[in-house]
């Protein structure tokens, strides 16, 4: 919130996405040897300006630091990736030139130049590629460069080609551009020279400035569309040089109509032939209707925790522009790590009162308590969350650590946290239903694994310790684990949103998190969410939209079971109807998420209880019954068609050095296909199960064995 001078300075600096080495730093596995003050910093008071305290900064080992450091994060997945794309060996420190080859073959070559082949070449797919051949590449349909680069296209899979992002442009537009640069040039240069400054300043020049890690949670080709704007410029020009050229063979009016012709055609009616399908957003209502769907998942007067930009903006937009559930409090964790905004969910807004946190604005002003490490003081047992936040907040030295810097911290002296469950609190707020009130516990007690507390971290257990269930405590499905602060133990799904309750979940399945409330998901799910015309055909879905549609296959599979556990087969059955209503395999392909409900559609079928699913009723009619197997016979050879064609594909890749990237899809196909033999041998589909184990055999047996 820029709304003071030293606001307005972090904004710029970019301050709330952390810092990150530019022109002198260190490499990944340089240690911290000390800490040193760096600047101090202010909060607005009511007259004046406050010092808050200098920032602290870490100091790194001078012999593994350099200039212009590229290979900087020491999280590892991070450094794995820098190992693979600098080529270094083993746990040796980076050499310049290595951290150079990271800078050309990774920040510039795949996280800028890619996009622009993106746009003037072509697009492989519209699925987010970290390298290898199989995701989100350029492509310019030039068979010998594409072959060249990204192996045998011919045995590409029907899905592979299908793809609505693969579009082919044959450099056509590059080759207009870099016309149109030419001709800038010798026509005007200090003119192109003009463009060209716009073309590197929001280019290259953002690469060398962000200094962007691998790994990165989405595509960036929209941080560089100022530099695909200046390109656009070159490509106007090169339509000019065309008809210069023309000029000198035809008339000059022969000349602007062919050239016009030709270019209209050639370029920009070949881009809109490519890639009209997969910018056209039409009847595309996914974004609106999540932001429904996640908002309708909490109970009155709710408080949502959300992660990040996506996950917020729609709920936002639902809020505020089309006046949903204005009861329930928005609170996005991204933004929590600031005071400004702790200061927001302090107010009212709209019908929802002020986030009942009990830290004053001196407690968490920017500088203090951004965030405190563990310090281990021996304190037995599980210590009372009130009491901890108290001794957070104490501002008295004996409360606080000395650091190397000769700063004083603030820090927290257990792992282990406890809060008293009020049981007529909590039935009194509909947290709990009354059936369930046998299973409560007098006292949360849970451990936490992290080594520091972000000020976002300190707020979540404020509320905690001192909302007393008075209003439901949400979390959004895509909240990452790091911020559950491992309470997932009492989370409750309900929707998209998992509920805190006073029950704990035990002996859940694997990938599973929180117990399930089925009256109340079966209600949301069923008769209050909508899918954003997911079913339909001409809507495109991209891969945000294609994850999306992962957590719901996933709660669809979760509330089926729950419900068939509890003897509901016919509600089951209705939901994994709805499941495949709504995600068709014609708009979503059938892909790993689709096991579960296929297991539970046999489940739902038999006359017998299944072993793994429990406490199962006889209530379904044998019409339905068959039609339940007959349903989950039918997914099962649509997923074999579509997996065997992929590991064809991959299959095809042994003995090219292109085989190393699809690795993991491959394995993931194998594992797939053989789940789906055992699945219909488990649920005595002999015929099925005669007619997978053939194919498989016939393709290792094509390809020398499989990998």
């Amino acid at each position: 919130d820029p709304e003071n001078a030293f606001a307005l300075l972090g904004y710029l600096n970019r301050e709330q996405y952390g810092d990150r080495p530019l022109f002198y730093g260190q490499y990944y596995n340089a240690k911290q040897i000390d800490l040193e003050k760096g600047s101090m910093q202010y909060t607005k008071g009511e007259d004046k300006y406050i010092e808050t305290g200098e920032k602290i900064m870490p100091v790194y080992e001078k012999d593994k630091s350099t200039i212009l450091p590229r290979m900087y994060s020491a999280q590892d997945s991070h450094i794995a990736q820098y190992k693979e794309w600098g080529g270094v060996k083993g746990d040796a420190t980076p050499t310049f030139s290595q951290n150079l080859k990271f800078l050309f073959v990774y920040q510039i070559g795949h996280m800028y130049i890619r996009y622009f082949m993106w746009n003037f070449v072509g697009r492989q797919n519209d699925i987010q590629g970290h390298g290898g051949i199989s995701r989100g590449n350029w492509l310019s349909g030039i068979k010998f460069i594409d072959e060249w680069r990204l192996g045998p296209q011919n045995k590409l899979s029907k899905n592979m080609l299908a793809n609505k992002g693969r579009n082919t442009f044959y450099f056509l537009p590059l080759i207009l551009g870099i016309m149109g640069l030419v001709f800038h040039f010798k026509k005007d240069s200090h003119d192109a020279w003009v463009v060209l400054l716009l073309f590197f300043f929001t280019g290259i020049a953002i690469v060398l400035y962000l200094n962007g890690p691998p790994l990165q949670p989405r595509e960036r080709d929209y941080a560089y569309s100022g530099s695909f704007y200046a390109f656009a410029i070159w490509i106007g020009l090169g339509v000019l040089s065309l008809i210069d050229y023309m000029q000198k063979k035809v008339s000059p009016a022969a000349a602007g109509v062919l050239t016009t012709a030709l270019c209209l055609v050639v370029v920009p009616g070949l881009m809109a032939k490519e890639g009209w399908n997969d910018h056209n957003r039409a009847n595309r209502y996914t974004s609106r209707d999540f932001a429904w769907d996640y908002l309708q998942s909490c109970a009155p007067n709710a408080i949502i925790f959300t992660n990040g930009d996506n996950d917020t903006f729609p709920l936002w937009y639902a809020q505020e522009t089309e006046g949903v559930r204005p009861d329930i409090r928005i609170i996005n964790l991204s933004l929590l790590n600031t005071d400004w905004y702790i200061d927001q969910m302090k107010r009212q807004a709209y019908q929802s009162p002020p986030v009942p946190f009990s830290l004053t604005h001196d407690k968490y002003r920017q500088g203090t308590r951004d965030y405190i490490p563990y310090y281990d003081r021996n304190i037995p047992g599980y210590a009372e969350l009130k009491d901890v936040i108290d001794f957070i907040s104490n501002d008295d030295a004996s409360y606080k650590v000395q650091t190397q810097a000769g700063t004083a911290l603030s820090y927290f002296p257990t792992k282990k946290f406890s809060i008293k469950v009020d049981k007529e609190a909590v039935l009194k707020s509909g947290t709990v239903r009354l059936e369930d009130a046998a299973l409560f516990e007098d006292t949360i007690r849970w451990e936490i694994d992290k080594s520091y507390l972000m000020k976002a971290d300190i707020m979540i257990l404020d509320l905690l310790a001192h909302n007393n269930w008075k209003r439901p405590i949400y979390f959004a499905v895509t909240v990452g684990d790091d911020s559950y602060l491992n309470l997932q133990p009492y989370f409750q799904l309900e929707g998209l949103a998992y509920r805190i309750v006073p029950i704990k979940s035990n002996n859940l399945g694997p990938n599973q998190t929180g117990r399930v409330n089925s009256t109340d998901m079966y209600n949301n799910m069923m008769n209050k969410f909508s899918y954003g015309n997911m079913k339909r055909e001409d809507v495109y879905l991209d891969q945000n939209n294609v994850n999306m549609t992962m957590n719901f296959r996933n709660n669809f599979s979760r509330l089926a079971e729950t419900l068939l556990n509890e003897n509901k087969r016919d509600s089951a059955l209705k939901v994994l109807d709805k499941c495949l209503y709504e995600m068709p395999d014609k708009t979503v392909p059938y892909n790993v998420m689709m096991l579960r409900p296929i297991e539970i559609y046999y489940a739902v079928g038999q006359a017998t209880a299944d072993s793994t699913l429990s406490n199962m009723s006889m209530e379904l009619p044998e019409q339905k019954r068959k039609q339940a197997i007959a349903t989950a016979n039918s997914i099962i050879t649509r997923m074999a068609d579509i997996y065997e064609d992929d590991l064809g594909y991959y299959f095809s890749l042994k003995g090219t050095p292109y085989i190393k990237y699809v690795d993991r899809d491959m394995g993931q196909a194998m594992a797939v296909f053989q789940e789906l033999i055992r699945m219909s041998k488990n649920a005595g589909q002999t015929e099925i199960t005669k007619n997978l184990e053939e194919r498989f055999k016939k393709l290792e047996a094509k390809y020398g064995g499989g990998i």
